[in-house]
């Protein structure tokens, strides 16, 4: 085998091992969560829905967060978001105590519906806010399945709770945490701010292409320091043939 042939291969070799370590290195798909993930019993929070679009050839026109029947909310109020229409589905219920307040009526659901020309497109997310109300006092988690629709008319349902080894299913279900209400009264979450979130994803991702692109960078250097290592190494068997 001719030294180039050898470099060549040592190289090649090099730098597919290295791109194997930064794939088994890339983060797992994204999925739909609220946010923040915790909020006080018995009060009121207000939460973000984060909506990722997962597909690199369809955009999401629709998303539906169910509550469920068991711990009824009696009340909702969704924040506008250019683009897209919000319907808020109630239904009357027998009565019951929640939070030491009688409730007859709960919401069902909140549907996020594109209007023409509006989407999440591909690599890109979308926050949907609402504040929550009057959040149940009897159990630390509220399980909210969620539908996202796409404009080729696949439904993705994000709708299975995490078991109790903690391992995430595969289409999570977006959960609030339920904690002890310490200040009294109807205390109030606060989601973060979208510059905030914009700005801290944006940081996120800058890290996450500089760590590749160190990487990246050792990986090259590695394959050159190999390559010419096994040059000279030629190099110097050649020159005590000749000798």
């Amino acid at each position: 085998m001719s030294t180039h042939r050898f470099v060549a291969r040592a190289a090649a070799l090099t730098a597919a091992c290295g791109i194997t370590a930064v794939l088994a290195a890339t983060p797992a798909s994204a999925h739909v969560t609220a946010q923040p993930e915790q909020a006080p019993q018995g009060g009121h929070a207000k939460i973000a829905f984060r909506v990722p679009n997962e597909r690199p050839n369809a955009s999401t026109v629709q998303v539906k967060v169910t509550f469920p029947e068991q711990y009824p909310l009696s009340s909702v109020r969704t924040k506008p978001v250019p683009g897209w229409t919000a319907q808020v589905e109630k239904v009357r219920i027998a009565p019951v105590q929640v939070a030491g307040t009688e409730v007859t009526e709960a919401v069902r659901s909140i549907t996020w519906t594109a209007q023409p020309g509006s989407r999440i497109g591909p690599d890109e997310f979308a926050e949907f806010e609402a504040t929550l109300g009057t959040l149940p006092d009897n159990t630390d988690e509220l399980v909210m399945p969620t539908t996202q629709t796409y404009d080729n008319g696949e439904v993705v349902n994000w709708d299975a709770p995490t078991p109790p080894d903690g391992e995430e299913p595969e289409h999570p279900a977006p959960t609030l945490e339920l904690v002890e209400n310490t200040e009294g009264g109807h205390s109030h979450g606060s989601a973060p701010a979208p510059e905030q979130e914009h700005a801290e994803a944006a940081g996120s991702a800058d890290d996450t292409a500089r760590w590749l692109g160190g990487s990246g960078l050792l990986v090259g250097a590695l394959g050159v320091g190999i390559g010419a290592g096994a040059l000279a190494r030629s190099r110097g068997a050649r020159g005590k043939d000749a000798s």
